[in-house]
C-alpha cells in the first residue's frame, strides 16, 4: 500500500459502505419519525440532540443523546451540543487510514456513518422582521460544522440534509445494505451548497448596511434547464432570484404557470420586461413587449379595451409579442388576446373563462404572479467580461409632483397623463428612447438608436400617422434642439424630458418657439 500525506497507511473502501451508527440533528423536523423507524428496522443505531432525540423518543424509536456519547452535557442553552471530539473525530475519521482507526480504537471513539442535518431557521427569522438579538440566535454553528465534517469525509460518511433525499439513502439500504459512493458524493454536494448559501444569507445580512455592498454574495439554486439561451448554440438555465438580488419583490421568476409549453430564456426576458411596465402604472393596463420593448401600452377602464388600444399601437410588432396586464385577466380580454399569436400571457390571475379561452392555444404560455405590487430597494447584477456589475434597480414611484413646466406653455390636464405614461414606457424602453403617446395609448416608439433625433424620427414613423396631437416622453436629456424641432414638425403637442445638458436653453426656447409645453423630470432613464 502506497503512503499518504501523513504517512500512515492506507486502504480502498468498498463502493458501497454500511451504515451501522447515524447522528440525527434537525430543526426542521420532516419525515423525521419515518426515517428514524426505518433506520433502526435496518439495525443502525441512532443518537441525537435534545429535541431531536425528544421527537424521536416520543415516537417510541430507541436513540442515545449526544451527551451519552460525548460524556458532556448539551450547555449554554443549547450552543454546545456536538462541538466535541467524540462526535467530530467519529466523523472525520478516514476510514483508508490504519492510523485514524488506531487513534479512534485508541481514544474510544466509535464511527459515524450517517449524519442528518439541518440548520436554524435564518433566513426565515430576518424576514419575519425579527429583533437583532433573535436574528444572531439563528446563526447555527454545530449544524454547519457537523455537515461540513460529514460532507467532507463522504468517501465513508453520508450526509442528508433535504427531507426528499431520505428516499434514496433508504432504497440503497435496502437494496444494497449500505450507500454508494455516488449517492455519498452527490449528498455532500447538497450539503455543501446548503451550508454555503446559508453562510451567504448571514454574511449579507451582516453587511446589509453597506451600499454598494464590499462582498457580493449570490446563492441562488437551479430551478429549471431552457431548452437553450438567446440562441441554440447557447446553453440556459433559470435560477431562485437570491435575496441579495430580489429586495422584496415580485417578479417572473416567482410567477406561476398555468398552461402552455416550457419557457425560453427571451420568454423570460421579454416577460420580466412587461411585467416592470404594468405594475409602474395605476390604471387597468397592457402592454405588448417584442423584444424587451414596447410595440403597445394603453390604460383605460377595463382591460378589453386597454387591450385593444395596446394593439393599435403596432398590431404588426404585436405579432409573436408578449402581454401583460395589472388585472385580472377576463374572459373577454383574454378571447381577443388568442386571436393574435401570443408568446406569453403574464397576469396577476385569472377568471374561469379567460383561462378557458387561452386553453384554446396550447402553446401559449399563461403565468400567474399573483402580487402586483411595485418592486423597491432591489438590485440589479449583470455580467461582463471577468467581473460582474450592480446597481440599484430603477424602480419605485415616479416623483410626478416634482416635474417643472420650463415653457410658456403648460401641458392641459389629458396631455399631462399621456406624459406620464409615455414617461412610463420610455423607462422601459431601450436608450436612445423616444416614446409618443396620445388618448392613453402608446403611438409611436423609437428605440435603442444611437441618435436622439433618430428615435424621434422612428417614432413618428412607427406611429403610423398617429403623431399629430401626440405627447412626447425621451429618456435622456435632448442635446440639441433638432430632436424637439422635428417633433414640432410631426404635430407634437407636449414634451417632458430630464434635463441637464448644456444646451437646456436652447432646447427650451425650441418648444417655446414652436408653441409646445417642455416638462423636466431631473430623472434620467438610460435602459442599455
Amino acid at each position: 500500500m502506497s503512503g499518504d500525506a501523513t504517512g500512515s497507511a492506507s486502504r480502498a473502501l468498498p463502493d458501497v459502505v454500511r451504515v451501522r451508527r447515524a447522528l440525527i440533528s434537525c430543526f426542521d423536523k420532516t419525515g423525521l419519525v419515518e426515517l428514524g423507524r426505518a433506520l433502526v428496522a435496518h439495525g443502525v443505531e441512532l443518537v441525537s440532540t435534545g429535541s431531536t432525540a425528544a421527537t424521536l423518543r416520543g415516537a417510541g424509536i430507541a436513540v442515545a443523546e449526544v451527551s451519552e456519547v460525548t460524556g458532556f452535557p448539551e450547555c449554554l442553552d443549547g450552543r454546545v451540543k456536538t462541538l466535541h471530539p467524540a462526535v467530530h473525530a467519529g466523523i472525520l475519521a478516514d476510514r483508508r487510514r490504519d492510523a485514524h482507526l488506531a487513534e479512534l480504537a485508541g481514544l474510544g471513539i466509535d464511527t459515524i456513518d450517517l449524519v442528518v442535518g439541518n440548520l436554524y431557521p435564518f433566513g426565515r427569522t430576518v424576514a419575519a422582521g425579527a429583533a437583532e438579538d433573535e436574528v444572531v440566535e439563528m446563526i447555527d454553528v454545530g449544524g454547519p460544522t457537523m455537515l461540513r465534517a460529514a460532507a467532507k469525509n463522504h468517501a465513508a460518511v453520508t450526509v442528508l440534509v433535504d427531507p426528499a433525499e431520505h428516499a434514496l439513502v433508504l432504497d440503497e439500504l435496502e437494496r444494497l445494505g449500505g450507500t454508494t459512493l455516488a449517492t455519498r458524493r452527490r449528498l455532500a454536494t447538497t450539503a455543501f451548497r446548503h451550508t454555503a448559501a446559508y453562510d451567504v444569507a448571514i454574511a449579507d445580512w451582516f453587511g446589509r448596511d453597506e451600499d454598494p455592498p464590499a462582498w457580493l454574495g449570490i446563492a441562488a439554486s437551479r430551478s429549471a434547464v431552457l431548452r437553450y439561451g438567446e440562441n441554440p448554440h447557447q446553453v440556459a438555465a433559470t435560477y431562485d432570484g437570491p435575496a441579495l438580488l430580489a429586495g422584496g419583490a415580485s417578479g417572473v421568476a416567482s410567477a406561476r404557470q398555468l398552461g402552455g409549453k416550457e419557457l425560453s430564456y427571451n420568454n423570460l426576458l421579454d416577460a420580466d420586461a412587461a411585467w416592470g411596465m404594468v405594475v409602474d402604472l395605476d390604471d387597468a393596463a397592457v402592454v405588448i413587449v417584442k423584444h424587451t420593448n414596447p410595440a403597445g401600452l394603453a390604460v383605460a377602464d377595463d382591460l378589453a379595451t386597454a387591450y385593444e388600444r395596446a394593439l393599435e399601437g403596432d398590431p404588426v410588432s404585436a405579432f409573436g409579442g408578449i402581454v401583460a396586464t395589472n388585472r385580472r385577466l377576463d374572459g373577454p380580454t383574454a378571447r381577443r388576446i388568442v386571436e393574435v399569436f401570443t408568446e406569453v400571457v403574464l397576469a396577476p390571475g385569472y377568471d374561469d373563462d379567460a383561462l378557458e379561452a387561452l386553453a384554446t392555444r396550447p402553446n401559449l404560455r399563461v403565468l400567474e404572479l399573483p402580487d402586483a405590487d411595485r418592486p423597491s430597494g432591489s438590485r440589479v447584477v449583470r455580467s461582463v467580461g471577468g467581473g460582474l456589475l450592480l446597481q440599484g434597480a430603477d424602480d419605485g414611484p415616479e416623483p410626478f409632483d416634482t416635474w417643472r413646466v420650463v415653457t410658456r406653455v403648460a401641458p392641459d390636464a389629458a396631455a399631462l397623463a399621456d406624459l406620464r405614461l409615455a414617461w412610463i414606457a420610455a423607462k422601459h424602453t431601450k436608450s436612445n428612447a423616444i416614446v409618443l403617446a396620445r388618448d392613453g395609448r402608446l403611438v409611436g416608439v423609437g428605440a435603442g438608436q444611437m441618435s436622439r433625433v433618430d428615435s424621434v424620427r422612428l417614432a413618428v414613423e412607427r406611429s403610423g400617422g398617429r403623431h399629430e396631437g401626440s405627447v412626447l416622453a425621451s429618456d435622456a436629456f435632448f442635446p440639441f434642439r433638432d430632436g424637439p424641432d422635428a417633433a414640432a414638425a410631426a404635430g407634437v403637442r407636449a414634451i417632458v424630458q430630464p434635463g441637464g445638458s448644456v444646451r437646456d436653453e436652447e432646447v427650451i426656447a425650441a418648444a417655446d418657439a414652436h408653441g409646445i409645453a417642455m416638462l423636466l423630470t431631473d430623472r434620467r432613464h438610460f435602459r442599455h
